[in-house]
Order: structure tokens, then sequence, then C-alpha cells
């Protein structure tokens, strides 16, 4: 562990935070945390927590901490959709060299309408992409 500890605390949940002050400064040299506020991800509220009022540097390092999750997110969002692709590639490798009639049985009709499904959505959102940037010239 650090010799020194940040000043919050981000408890990551679903869609969100609770956000704590660290505090070290005690008698006891404990580590204590102070929930401070709840973040929302989403909609990027953050909800004091009590009856708290949340200094100027809380709602930088809020800020701050909810501009870097974000981020991470949407980085993450890409590489879960890298990694489907890959999967896909997978699968059809699995598919001709090594499933069995019983297993394309199994899977065939959901992978089939899951990729019509996707395919569809694709195409539709390449030609509205391609109809706005034609309309821009």
């Amino acid at each position: 562990m650090s010799a020194e500890l940040p000043d919050y605390y981000f408890r990551v949940r679903e869609n969100g935070a609770f956000v704590f002050r660290v505090d070290t400064e005690n008698r006891q040299r404990r580590i204590e945390m102070d929930q401070i506020a709840v973040v929302n991800v989403r909609s990027g509220e953050v909800k004091p927590h009590g009856d708290r009022v949340l200094s100027e540097a809380d709602i930088a390092a809020i800020q701050d901490w909810l501009n870097d999750r974000v981020a991470l997110l949407a980085e993450r969002d890409v590489d879960d959709i890298l990694r489907a692709v890959d999967h896909m590639n997978l699968t059809t490798q699995w598919v001709q060299s090594r499933a069995t009639e019983e297993q394309l049985d199994q899977v065939t009709d959901s992978l089939l309408l899951a990729m019509h499904d996707l395919r569809t959505v694709l195409v539709r959102k390449k030609a509205d992409r391609l109809l706005r940037e034609s309309s821009k010239e």
C-alpha cells in the first residue's frame, strides 16, 4: 500500500458510485471513509449524502472521476465488441471444422437470427451515416 492515500474513494456500483472522503488525520491513525455523495454515471447526477453540502473540491473530484469513468466505460464497450468479433471468427472456425450435426442443430437458428438482427441494424446505421455525410457536402 502506498504511503499516501487519495482524498476520495469511489465504490463503483452498477450505474455509478458511492463517493467517500478518506481521512487518516485522526488520533488512532485509522482510515476513516465518510460517504459524501452518490453518483449516477448515466445521468451525470450527483446527490450529496444526507444533509451534506459538497465543497468545490468535492465537486471537482467527483466530476473528474465521472469524466474518467465515462471514458473508460466507452473504451470497454468498444473492446467488448471487438472481442465479440473475435468470438464470431472462432465460432465460424468451430462450425466449419469441429461442430457436430447435433451441435449445429442446437445453435444454428439462434445464431442466424442474432446475425440477421445485427446485420440489419448495422446496415441501417451505416446508411444513416452515409446520408448525413452526403447532405453535409
